[in-house]
């Protein structure tokens, strides 16, 4: 399965980032899924609604669906978090997945640095310690003119890191259309 994740320090713009990247992969006619890793508990239903009450009462997983779309909700129970990999062997058949949130995993990652943000954060870049790093999107490229030969891309310009995607893969036009 071809992944590629998206890393920053939480509120550098990865989320935005990958909601503009996502139109710009399926307007070439990739199909795109997305894996979003999350540091607390969350909760995508809601209270006193059917699925609410059975999760509730026990059950281990929900599944909701309608001509729309569908959702599984599965409850962990005290089990150990699912390692990235075996998420993303779960996903229907799709061209590629972009994975946020997984900082460390062992995939490809891009990383995103948004210049204000970062300076007051007072944030290091990561691809200095993290090998996995094939691209920076940024805002401010002269910031790692003589720091980096990964390539820059323009943070503002989501079709750039479109682009950087379907070449990183190596997929042609040609490709694509076929997927």
């Amino acid at each position: 399965m071809n992944a590629i994740g998206f890393a920053g320090y939480s509120g550098s713009g990865k989320t935005s980032l990958i909601e503009q990247v996502i139109p710009a992969l399926t307007q070439r006619g990739l199909r795109v899924s997305v894996l979003k890793h999350a540091h607390h508990s969350f909760d995508i239903d809601q209270s006193g609604k059917d699925s609410f009450r059975h999760r509730e009462a026990g059950a281990s997983e929900v599944m909701l669906v309608s001509e729309k779309r569908w959702v599984i909700m599965h409850e962990a129970r005290g089990a150990a978090e699912p390692s990235m990999e075996e998420m993303l062997g779960r996903f229907a058949d799709c061209d590629v997945v972009l994975v946020e949130g997984y900082k460390f995993g062992a995939l490809p990652k891009i990383e995103v640095y948004r210049s204000d943000f970062s300076k007051e954060k007072k944030t290091e870049p990561m691809f200095k310690k993290d090998l996995n790093i094939v691209a920076v999107a940024t805002d401010a490229p002269e910031f790692f003119q003589n720091q980096t030969a990964l390539p820059l891309l323009d943070l503002n310009h989501p079709e750039d890191v479109a682009a950087f995607i379907v070449n990183y893969f190596g997929w042609s036009p040609e490709t694509i259309m076929l997927a």
